[in-house]
């Protein structure tokens, strides 16, 4: 179990802050996200890593959370970014990364994109031969392959990202094609990557997936000469997100993967290229909770539903993946030893679910749980930093929350709540 920002008084905190109040002074639904649980994921990862290889580089997938905050803080732990559009990057500049620590992993990447790209000398990792050729008419800047190794893993079918059944990348018979093209084009090539899936706890699920691309990376260089500066493995460790649920054993994770990554750099003689790692929920996911008040109770003869003022615009995962949140009472935490150590584990008479305030029956944030709670009570949802906000929605016309960043006993609002007007703000009235 993990979470240790999080502990429990008579209500809940995080860090030394009481989220009861940080609920009442910046209204819910809110998003709270512990500075220090991203620094301690982050330090956790790089000194597993270096035990066993430490020509190592940290990527932040920052799709799972583009805030300047967030992304600030992992910048100043020495972190990199995997940036997936143009958007992401340009995130990234703002929050002072160093463009030569941004790489750039689009799919269906269009021609304005990659002149933003060419234009702030952005390395691009090429997903397909068409991108290449449309990139040689736009400029030129560092670029590497991303191949499909033809294996793939994830805790969700849609967050399976290698394979014959996934988009991404460039099918293993094509890659060194795809080389020996860029070698013909004079682009300064700088690595490989793949990247199998996400949400994954054993170590030995990334074992073949690894070899398999080890060995293509081996045949891209004997048969082209290419000399990597890094071989970006991807990512996809994940965390626990339901109770007793087993974490990533982290150093049998960095054992297994450094040994075969050093057993395949001698067998084909690729030298000592950077090995690059890609998480996104690692570093953040049990970070942040989502606050949010219970406005309503109600029952039938199948169901006790807690109805609160979030909904699937504000947490999408569970409708979209059917995943697993732990749900806390902050107001009262009776029920928080499911997921915090030495915390009470208090039974209840009857499940509930918790409801979510949009005009959806799927608008569910967890169903059957062990939670009792009153109207006007705080609820935290737990382990939300990753595609937490980064997926948020205006549907059902309503507006975006706001989020706030804890350190120790002092908090800052880091995104300010949108209001009515800010719905309407791009919309634009033709005179009649």
């Amino acid at each position: 179990m993990n979470r240790s920002h999080l502990k429990v008084k008579e209500s809940l905190y995080i860090e030394e802050v009481d989220t009861t109040e940080l609920a009442e002074e910046y209204v819910t639904p809110l998003y709270v996200t512990s500075r220090n649980a991203i620094r301690e994921n982050y330090n956790q990862l790089k000194k597993s890593l270096n035990q066993y290889y430490e020509k190592n580089r940290i990527h932040f997938a920052c799709k799972a959370n583009t805030n300047l905050n967030v992304l600030k803080t992992l910048n100043k732990e020495g972190c990199w970014i995997d940036a997936v559009s143009v958007g992401e990057v340009h995130s990234a500049l703002e929050a002072e990364f160093p463009r030569e620590k941004i790489l750039f992993t689009g799919t269906s990447v269009s021609e304005e994109e990659l002149e933003y790209l060419v234009e702030r000398d952005i390395r691009v990792n090429i997903d397909s031969l068409n991108e290449l050729e449309r990139l040689r008419e736009v400029g030129e800047t560092g670029i590497s392959f991303r191949v499909n190794p033809g294996v793939g893993a994830g805790h969700h079918d849609h967050c399976i990202t290698g394979g014959e059944e996934s988009k991404f990348g460039i099918w293993e018979d094509d890659i060194v094609k795809a080389y020996e093209r860029a070698q013909e084009l004079n682009y300064p090539i700088k690595g490989i990557h793949m990247h199998i899936g996400s949400g994954i706890n054993d170590p030995d699920k990334f074992v073949p997936a690894l070899e398999r691309m080890m060995d293509i990376a081996g045949e891209v260089a004997n048969q082209t000469g290419v000399k990597y500066e890094f071989i970006d493995i991807g990512g996809g460790l994940g965390i626990p997100y339901r109770p007793n649920e087993e974490p990533l054993d982290l150093d049998e994770f960095s054992q297994k993967i450094t040994q075969t990554y050093k057993q395949k750099l001698d067998e084909h003689g690729l030298g000592q290229p950077y090995l690059a790692l890609e998480p996104g929920r690692f570093l953040v996911g049990d970070a942040s909770i989502l606050l949010t008040n219970v406005n309503d109770k109600k029952t039938n003869p199948f169901h006790k539903y807690i109805g609160v003022d979030a909904g699937f615009n504000t947490l999408l995962r569970p409708a979209m993946y059917g995943s697993y949140h732990g749900v806390v009472n902050a107001s009262e935490p009776m029920n928080a030893g499911r997921y915090i150590q030495n915390a009470p584990k208090q039974e209840v008479d009857r499940n509930a679910e918790i409801a979510g305030p949009l005009c959806e029956s799927g608008d569910l944030l967890a169903k059957d749980r062990p939670i009792e709670a009153q109207v006007g009570q705080t609820l935290a949802i737990l382990d939300v930093g990753a595609y937490g906000y980064a997926m948020t929605l205006r549907y059902n016309t309503r507006p975006l929350p706001a989020e706030v960043m804890v350190e120790e006993n002092k908090h800052q609002l880091i995104r300010e709540r949108e209001d009515l007007d800010d719905l309407l703000e791009k919309q634009v009235m033709p005179d009649d």
